[in-house]
């Protein structure tokens, strides 16, 4: 303002000047006065037009843009007020601060609120969001503050936390919605450097699924532990693209000279695996290629149980030939009596490392267990947000549905560290602490927002909670252990499963079967293996598959064998194998 207010005196000065000269050399008989007057009624009528103007389009935009409040008075709150400054999406109303040194004071422009105020404030104001600018805030203060806001009107959101703002990641003007964390209301532990640094630092890391959302994490994860070379693969050209393209930026801000490799494949390209390792010499493998949605697995048997049970086979046995020194298998807590098809592939999964692990090789398989990651794609807090900001209603499946959650940041560096834990076979499983409600976690994401439920009459803004009933194979509450044999590692997140396992003689002839079966689409035959082998999965039926269903084989006998299949195969196998569950 300042600038142009400078900038029309100038002007006007310029052309009094003008003026004047020009009527001193003309001889022109005007009164001595009039330079001095035409000073004053151009700057009056320039600048009064132009300033007038200016209030006006201020006073519309103000009248657009959505009142807010600035919870932190630090150089955080006021970083982030400049930028508010020079946007039209937000009005800063006023700061509020715990700092009595801070509070009744005014910083640039803004008074200094006590938090005891809010409540008054946002009736006052209008205001519709609160926007946390506090950092380098412990996560204990955090939560504190985000459970004084819930119930409030207002829509809370926060500038990024102190460690993504040091790493270059994000900037404080930056705004976003709470912290999945914060959400979680858990505090992770503290990564031990020595075991992320074990298996990553100054060796050849590779990790399968790349582009995912666990698979993306590691990759970042790792990066920053200083690995001699990063190679991705991933079937998804974008998915690819883009987490290639983040670790570039990420390593040029982090002055690294790792190089990235991205290659596009499939874990069922055995051939290309083998290439791959041996071409880089990969030392470090991260497995985190799979189908995931338990619904789509079973809608589609034959290519998820292609997918969790063989990638898994071919990228491990391509890299026990390569000489891979640690393969870490991304395993997750519905392979533990499983009741769906995507569970019990992924137990099937554990079990072919398992076996791996019993023949003599120079490769650690280890595989790490846990339960849902808070923001991984199609999990539910992506789902909530966008329901949440359609108006609702925001769908659970069922009242009592509850899952264990931790962030993918926290699940990546405890993958890592498991990883570096293993001496063959083992199976880890993260501590996930207490088991979340959905709805309870629906209704803190809908009151954090800025509404509240159907119920609460006393609200202005409504959202109602939908229950819409289980899916296909869904359990109302996961489990994370198949027996109680439990032991520690020594980290106090991560503890050590045993479980029975197969020979690798008695798994490979599983797989042998299992192979035909998806090789014919037999859907009813892949389920009986699963059935028989797979610890908990017992007297499941193929009902959901789209092409069985299409082709009216559900409930009828398996599709015809070929008439000269493998001495391997048959259910025969099955009975020899497991003579109790014939």
């Amino acid at each position: 303002r300042q600038q142009a207010i400078w900038a029309v005196i100038t002007a006007v000065t310029y052309s009094t000047l003008i003026l004047a000269a020009s009527v001193f050399v003309a001889q022109a008989e005007v009164p001595r006065t009039m330079p001095f007057f035409y000073w004053g009624i151009a700057l009056l009528l320039i600048g009064g037009t132009r300033l007038t103007v200016r209030a006006y389009y201020q006073a519309k935009l103000r009248s657009l843009s959505r009142n807010v409040i600035i919870y932190g008075a630090g150089e955080s709150g006021r970083q982030l007020l400049t930028a508010l400054h020079h946007g039209d999406q937000y009005r800063a109303v006023v700061f509020v601060d715990d700092d009595v040194r801070l509070q009744h004071s005014v910083i640039n422009g803004l008074q200094v609120a006590r938090p005891e105020e809010i409540k008054r404030l946002i009736g006052e104001h209008n205001i519709t969001q609160v926007l946390l600018a506090i950092p380098a805030a412990s996560p204990e203060r955090r939560r504190e503050i985000i459970n004084s806001l819930v119930g409030l009107p207002v829509h809370v959101r926060t500038v990024p936390k102190i460690n993504e703002l040091v790493a270059g990641r994000a900037s404080v003007n930056q705004i976003q919605d709470i912290d999945l964390d914060d959400l979680l209301g858990r505090d992770p532990v503290p990564p031990h450097p020595e075991l992320i640094d074990r298996c990553i630092t100054d060796k050849v890391v590779m990790v399968t699924g790349a582009g995912g959302s666990i698979g993306s994490e590691l990759c970042r994860q790792i990066l920053t532990s200083g690995p001699r070379e990063l190679v991705l693969l991933d079937n998804s050209e974008y998915a690819l693209y883009r987490i290639e393209r983040e670790l570039r930026e990420m390593g040029q801000a982090l002055g690294s000279g790792v190089e990235v490799i991205a290659l596009l494949g499939s874990v069922q390209d055995q051939r290309r695996l083998e290439t791959v390792y041996r071409t880089f010499a990969v030392q470090t493998v991260y497995h985190a290629a799979a189908y995931k949605h338990v619904p789509m697995v079973e809608y589609n048997v034959a290519e998820g149980v292609a997918n969790n049970v063989f990638g898994t086979w071919y990228a491990a046995e391509a890299a026990r030939k390569a000489g891979v020194e640690t393969f870490v298998l991304v395993s997750t807590d519905k392979a533990v009596r499983p009741t769906n098809i995507m569970g019990a592939s992924k137990r099937f999964a554990e079990m072919v490392l398992q076996g791996l692990a019993q023949r003599d090789s120079g490769t650690r398989f280890c595989m790490v267990r846990f339960g849902n990651v808070l923001g991984s794609s199609g999990s539910v807090v992506p789902l909530f947000r966008e329901q949440i900001e359609g108006g609702g209603p925001v769908t659970v499946t069922h009242p009592e549905v509850s899952r264990y959650f931790m962030s993918i940041q926290e699940a990546a560096q405890l993958v890592l560290q498991a990883g570096a834990m293993g001496t063959g076979g083992d199976v880890f499983v993260l501590d996930m602490g207490e088991p979340v409600r959905i709805v309870d976690l629906a209704r803190r994401m809908i009151r954090l927002s800025g509404y509240e439920m159907q119920h609460d009459s006393h609200a202005h803004d409504h959202i109602q909670i939908e229950f819409i009933g289980l899916r296909p194979g869904e359990k109302l509450r996961e489990e994370l252990l198949l027996g109680s044999n439990v032991t520690g590692t020594g980290h106090p997140m991560i503890m050590r499963a045993e479980e029975e396992c197969l020979s690798y003689n008695q798994i490979h002839r599983l797989l042998t079967e299992l192979m035909h079966y998806c090789d014919t689409m037999d859907c009813a035959g892949i389920t009986s293996i699963l059935n028989a082998a797979v610890s908990g999965f017992n007297l499941h039926e193929v009902r959901y598959d789209h092409v069985w269903r299409k082709q009216g084989m559900a409930g009828r006998p398996t599709l015809a064998k070929p008439k000269q299949k493998p001495a391997a195969v048959g259910l025969s196998n099955v009975q020899e194998l497991f003579p109790d569950k014939s």
